[in-house]
């Protein structure tokens, strides 16, 4: 009997680093594009004047906002639906407030599907407040979680209107 009481405690101090690791890692993601809006683009019109969607660079249903650009964006989620993302210098690339933040608040969304219908996996729509700089950090749980992510796209969106600043660049390879 004392034997098998002095098991358990070795047991248990084995067993609980394990179980202390979390969640696993579901996507990463290294680098990001800012929305560049498809200007004087050739071809069919729509009869309201517009050009089809391919045109207006809507990703995944989700619309551009005008000329963004994103200096660096770094993010991870998890399996329990953990989202971290660190980007910089999200700033506005045309316009009078050209290389200013615009004001703007910013959340992230998950889209697994590659093609419709979309499920949008977001962040808190409430945002967080770009920098001066452009810099914006979000540490939030995905209002709903995947349980897989086969085709994955990330957007840095407008918490004023949902439209899409910036997306990031999957980490397919297991550099930093």
């Amino acid at each position: 009997m004392k034997k098998l009481i002095s098991v358990i405690p070795l047991t248990l101090a084995l067993v609980a680093p394990l179980s202390a690791h979390g969640p696993e890692t579901l996507v990463e993601f290294k680098g990001g594009i800012g929305v560049q809006p498809v200007l004087n683009v050739v071809g069919p019109v729509n009869t309201d004047g517009t050009f089809p969607n391919v045109s207006r660079n809507i990703v995944r249903g989700v619309n551009p906002a005008g000329p963004w650009r994103i200096g660096a964006l770094k993010a991870e989620i998890d399996t329990n639906g953990r989202i971290r993302v660190k980007g910089r210098g999200l700033l506005l690339a045309a316009g009078n407030r050209i290389g200013t933040n615009g004001d703007q608040r910013v959340f992230a969304t998950l889209i697994c599907e590659p093609t419709g219908p979309f499920v949008e996996h977001s962040s808190a729509f409430s945002g967080v407040a770009l920098e001066p700089n452009g810099d914006f950090d979000i540490d939030d749980v995905l209002d709903s979680t995947p349980a897989s992510c086969p085709s994955p796209v990330l957007l840095i969106r407008a918490a004023s209107n949902g439209s899409w600043f910036a997306a990031g660049i999957q980490q397919v390879d297991e550099e930093d």
